[in-house]
């Protein structure tokens, strides 16, 4: 990113990275904050025949707290068990696995969250994520995969298999959680307080944006239109309901 050096540490695995790094105690800042989400394109469905689950917005089972509203910071979508899950955008893999929260925008240390997992042995609770570096500012989460087909350091192209559809993360069905955001942003989300306090996890995230705006539009019976002025669709599915930092 102009105006700064940033060194990049790689997770792949599990087994191969036991613990976590730390992350700044401050959001990384830039003058020029995110490039905005109208300027952004390539990207392509993750899932290509998925039904949204669970739209980016206000939501009963969000974990996050916008204005003080329960909110999701993604969007659900799904098939069924053992779908492909494909990359939505040409990028570098940042992280896949468990341990991938230094490369998930959290604001703070990581450290207290680290230390309760390792106590309590929680780390094969989380769910299976891949984030990749978009090349354009953003980066991708690819949320409760089943096993993956990727790792870190691999570049990948727009519609490359990921990884399997799967509930990982102690999730109520078999989806894929897909969030999208900028290490630029300067707005931030707040986590439920009592996650945080159960969780350790630092109590703000960075904002994410609403993936319905750089996915192209498909077919009305298939998905959510990002169009204000398209006709109204029909309610999403009942939520999955995701249990994050466990």
């Amino acid at each position: 990113m102009p105006g700064r050096t940033q060194t990049a540490v790689l997770v792949s695995s599990d087994a191969a990275n036991p613990r976590v790094p730390e992350v700044p105690d401050r959001p990384l800042r830039h003058s020029s904050g995110p490039v905005d989400p109208s300027q952004l394109s390539g990207y392509v469905w993750p899932l290509p025949r998925g039904r949204i689950t669970q739209p980016f917005g206000p939501s009963w089972a969000g974990t996050l707290r916008v204005d003080g509203v329960p909110f999701h910071d993604g969007v659900d979508m799904a098939t069924f068990c053992g779908d492909h899950v494909l990359a939505a955008h040409d990028g570098v893999v940042l992280a896949a696995g468990r341990r991938v929260d230094p490369w998930m925008g959290w604001v703070g240390s990581l450290a207290p969250s680290v230390e309760r997992r390792d106590r309590h042995k929680l780390w094969y609770s989380l769910p299976i994520i891949v984030v990749v570096d978009d090349g354009n500012g953003y980066r991708s989460i690819y949320a409760h995969l089943n096993a993956l087909n990727v790792r870190a350091g691999q570049r990948v192209h727009a519609g490359q298999f990921l990884g399997w559809e799967g509930s990982t993360g102690f999730a109520t069905g078999c989806h894929l959680h897909y969030g999208l955001f900028s290490p630029l942003e300067t707005r931030v989300f707040v986590l439920d307080p009592v996650v945080a306090k159960r969780t350790k996890l630092p109590a703000l995230e960075l904002a994410r944006i609403d993936p319905l705006l750089v996915l192209p539009a498909r077919d009305r019976s298939r998905a959510s239109d990002r169009t204000p002025a398209a006709i109204p669709l029909p309610a999403p599915d009942t939520p999955h309901v995701d249990r994050p930092g466990l």
